[in-house]
Order: structure tokens, then sequence, then C-alpha cells
């Protein structure tokens, strides 16, 4: 079963011949490859390139290595890039006219000096160029450094909620719990059974996730990292700050681990694309707090199946999947933080932090968001818009719920939709 992903083939369409690399970024298993080499491949054929000018390499397959003369198994035991000169070699070698060739290159920072050669492509009339890649300092970074602007990043998530329902066999709001147990890694969406989904996203995390990240930079401490990441679980949409981590390590592991190392392996995981963050902002002050911070994972079966399944708080779950498809949809996410200073009975003025879930940047638009997991009364939806009410601007104010209720503006001109609706309808924030 083919799972469309036309929101980010889109994305590569109308960035065809724009003289910049194309770069797909995303956690491993998030579907770039696929995207690549069978829905832009075929996209192409179906627009009329002929299938000698499109060139597809994929630097982590053992076939492909070898039309270049590597050695997957031979790079991976000497702890190094595939050589840059066999696979250009190859590359000129495939070049017989001065027609357009379309280069699709998947796992791109496997091959050594990969921003120099993609760099000299650049110069090539009849090229343009695609590239995936898993790891945002190799790739992102780079973007702005050593591509000096000639990078162009599609950045892609796991499947969207919209994107699971194309090929989910049931109602929204069925289908809305098994997203957000299971997630949406497209392999673990296409399995049969509870136990086969849970099963792949356990393997997905021994196999993979924590093997590329401890491979990667070179972690001695793995058992340390894996606790980390166990807390970071159990805390989505939490207050995290290294140094009460550290403290906890201490107290409770009885571990000398330090903020900073602390802080290292929590931009490995950001690295790796496992998890997000979302900054503090002063919503009046307008000046970001530089700690504590939030952590939203990439994927919540990623999420749950790292803590077994269990703590299964659908508040939280809810806040992480709103967290996530606003990202998608290009926004820049923080979390809001309104400071006001109130009278006490006894005479007193007393400072509190109001929080907006989220406050939402694109261009010129943003949006204050509250998640509310269930409205049952005015008392709780008093509690929800309270934050909204001590914000003087004019920027849109909503509230997205798990309640199943048509969209509706109450008398402070707050909107409250359902978060079926706003899932489904990217539309409608509009």
């Amino acid at each position: 079963m083919e799972i469309r992903r036309d929101f980010y083939l889109n994305k590569l369409i109308k960035r065809k011949h724009n003289g910049l690399i194309k770069i797909v970024t995303g956690i491993r298993r998030c579907g770039k490859s696929y995207l690549l080499n069978n829905l832009f491949y075929n996209y192409l054929l179906e627009s009329g390139v002929d299938d000698e000018h499109i060139i597809r390499f994929a630097f982590d397959s053992g076939d492909d290595l070898h039309l270049i003369g590597e050695n997957l198994v031979q790079i991976e035991k000497e702890k190094r890039g595939v050589n840059p000169e066999k696979f250009m070699a190859y590359i000129r070698s495939r070049i017989m006219d001065d027609r357009m060739y379309y280069l699709l290159l998947d796992e791109i920072q496997m091959l050594d000096c990969f921003e120099t050669v993609l760099n000299g492509y650049l110069r090539k009339t009849n090229m343009d160029v695609y590239v995936s890649g898993s790891n945002a300092r190799l790739l992102s970074k780079d973007i702005a450094t050593e591509f000096a602007g000639r990078g162009d990043e599609v950045h892609m998530y796991p499947l969207s909620f919209a994107e699971f329902m194309t090929v989910y066999n049931g109602d929204r709001y069925i289908g809305l719990s098994e997203y957000m147990l299971y997630g949406g890694i497209p392999m673990v969406v296409l399995r049969e059974g509870r136990e086969e989904k849970a099963a792949a996203l356990q393997n997905l995390f021994k196999e993979i996730y924590i093997k590329d990240i401890t491979r990667r930079n070179k972690v001695k401490n793995i058992g340390e990292l894996e606790d980390l990441l166990n807390i970071l679980s159990s805390s989505i949409g939490s207050l995290i700050n290294p140094e009460k981590l550290k403290n906890t390590f201490r107290s409770v592991k009885k571990s000398r681990i330090t903020s900073a190392t602390i802080k290292k392996y929590l931009d490995y995981f950001e690295d790796s694309f496992l998890i997000e963050t979302a900054q503090r902002y002063d919503i009046r002050g307008k000046a970001y707090i530089d700690t504590p911070k939030k952590y939203y994972f990439s994927d919540l079966g990623l999420r749950n199946a790292r803590i077994n399944f269990r703590q299964l708080e659908e508040t939280h779950s809810m806040e992480n999947v709103i967290f996530n498809e606003l990202c998608m949809r290009g926004y820049s996410v923080d979390v809001g933080v309104v400071q006001i200073a109130e009278r006490e009975q006894n005479g007193n003025v007393r400072r509190k932090q109001l929080e907006v879930d989220f406050v939402c940047n694109l261009g010129s638009s943003r949006y204050y968001i509250q998640s509310a997991y269930s409205l049952p009364d005015e008392t709780k939806r008093a509690q929800e818009i309270r934050p909204f009410r001590k914000i003087d601007d004019s920027f849109r104010k909503i509230i997205i719920t798990k309640d199943i209720v048509q969209p509706y503006y109450d008398d402070y001109g707050i909107l409250t939709v359902s978060i079926y609706d706003f899932l489904l309808n990217p539309e409608i924030l509009k």
C-alpha cells in the first residue's frame, strides 16, 4: 500500500530547477528515501523525463556502493565515509549529453566532503540535485555555512494525522487514538496488529536510533544517555532544566553526570530529529527565556515504545500531536509566558506567570494556542482563556480541544475548535 506524501512532493516540485541543492532532512524512517526514490522519481517519469536522465544513488546501499567500487562493510569497519572521487567518477560516466539530469542522492552524509561535491554540481547547468539525510548537525548547519545560501531544505516529519487517515480503515475518532498510541512512522503504520506495531517501534529504537546517536557522537556512557531519554519520554510537555536533571541523576541514580553533559545529550537527541525543543517566550516583555525548555517527540509512537506503552497521559500526548502538526505546517513554535501582578486579599502584590501552550509564528502571522483536553464547564474554560485575556495584542487566540464541537468564537473573539478539525483542515486557523 502506497502512502501519498503530497505535502512534501509538492514542495520538491515547486523547487525544481531553482539552482539550489534540495535537501530533505528528517528522522530516520520517516519516509525521506521513499519520497525521493519513489514518489518524486515517478513524478519525473510521468512528467516526461526519461529514466537515463534520473540518477538515483543511496550511500547506505551495498548494491549502489558496489557500482563505484566501494564496500559497505569495509566502510563501516574503517569508520570512514564514501570516497568522493569514486562517486564523482561514476556520475561523470552517467552524463552523456547536455540535457537536464536529476540527481537523487540518499543518506548524503555518508559521503566524505559532500558539501564540496554538491557545491561543484551546482556549477553544472544541466544538473538538478536532490539529497536526503538524517542528521541535523551534518546537514541543516551546513546549509547556512558550507552551502552559503545554495541549499534549500525541506524538513520531513513522520505521517501527519491527515496522511495517516488516508490509509487507516476506520473513523477519525478511533484513528486519532491509534495515531496517538503508535505514531506515524510509515513502516509501523502499515504493520497489522498491535503486537507487530509495538515490536517494530521497540526494534527501531534498539537497532537504529540509539545506535546512530551513540556511534555518531562516540558516547561512552550509553546507560546515562538512555536514562535521560527515559526521563524525557516521561516528561513530554514539562519544563526541563539540565541543572535540575543533574540533581535528579545524583539523588536517584547516584550518578556524577554534569549539567553540561546532559545539555550535550539533549543536543544529540535534537540533532537526530528524535525530539524538538520549544523555548519559552515572554509575550509582554517580547524576550526569550533561556531555561527551562519543553521537549516534544517527533513521533509519539517512539516515545510510547520507550516507556513500554505505560504512562499514556492523553493530555500530554495531545499537546505533542498539536506541536508536531504546527511545526510540520512551517510555524516557529514557542511556549508563551504572560507575566502578571495580582493583589492578594492581604494587600500584597504577587507576581505570577501564566502559560500559553504555543506561540506560533509564520511570517507576519501569529497565533496563540491552548491545548485543552476537555472543556466540561465554564470554570475550566475560564481557566484556559485567562492567559489570553492578559495579552493585549490583536493576534488570533485559539483553544484546541478533544471535545467534539463545531468551531465557534466566544464573546472575547477566542476561537474554539476540535483537534479533529484542526488536524484534518490546515485552513481552520485562518
